[in-house]
């Protein structure tokens, strides 16, 4: 299912920074119409809203307040694209002392989160023709990492849950995106350990673009996602995008 985003009106969660910064500034740059700039600290986005004006809309949701998204859902009943960027990311091995309490806070955010801005959002998207929604999964949804075991676990499920949604919002003509960036310079890429082969976040940004154009399922947009995502490649479209439920 294709979406172009020229002339649509784009909510981008985590925007004031790294990937979610170069998400909003591609889809203004590809001829998006506005962008809700979705931040827990509506002052973050301040920056934006001086290099773009109008078309930035700082807009407060937290993934751990779900009264913060129900609120946006009702304040930006324009939304024809949903692109949830925000995740947490936690340095643990599955046998850290703290190694449960990092799962437990990733899936709040990364999973739960996910959920809750779906079931918010996926109502307004039906109401706006279908419009699109995507996710940032990570290749590490795909490999775990054992330095970063927990949040590795965190993205297998939110790329689980992406697969469901694909799946359900495609009644409602709504395509559905799972984005998988291997390391991109951010902060998250920096605690991770990951800075010298880290790769621009606009790749993250172009890339969506480009992928809900084509109407792909997948983005695999720098170096190392593509590499997972050739050898992945098989395995998606004979499992994962296809229909095995049916016949």
């Amino acid at each position: 299912m294709s979406f172009d985003v020229d002339g649509k009106i784009a909510l981008v969660t985590g925007a004031n920074r790294g990937i979610g910064k170069a998400i909003v500034e591609s889809l203004l740059q590809h001829g998006a119409a506005k962008v809700y700039a979705a931040v827990r600290d509506l002052d973050s986005a301040a920056p934006l809203v001086e290099a773009h004006g109008s078309k930035v809309v700082p807009l407060a949701i937290d993934l751990s307040q779900p009264d913060t998204i129900v609120a946006a859902a009702k304040f930006a009943d324009d939304v024809q694209l949903v692109v949830n960027n925000a995740g947490v990311l936690k340095n643990a091995t599955p046998l850290a002392d703290d190694a449960i309490d990092s799962l437990k806070f990733e899936i709040d955010i990364n999973v739960i989160g996910l959920m809750r801005m779906a079931q918010a959002f996926a109502p307004v998207l039906k109401a706006n023709g279908g419009g699109a929604f995507a996710q940032l999964n990570s290749v590490a949804s795909i490999k775990n990492f054992a330095d970063f075991a927990t949040y590795s676990a965190s993205k297998a499920a939110s790329y689980s849950i992406t697969q469901a949604l694909r799946d359900l919002l495609d009644e409602q003509g709504t395509a559905v995106l799972s984005v998988h960036p291997g390391p991109i310079a951010t902060d998250m890429a920096d605690n991770a350990g990951l800075t010298e082969i880290a790769e621009p976040p606009s790749l993250v940004g172009d890339g969506i673009v480009a992928a809900l154009k084509a109407g792909d399922f997948h983005l695999f947009p720098d170096t190392m996602a593509k590499q997972i995502g050739e050898a992945y490649r098989g395995f998606a479209e004979n499992v994962v995008e296809a229909q095995l439920m049916e016949g």
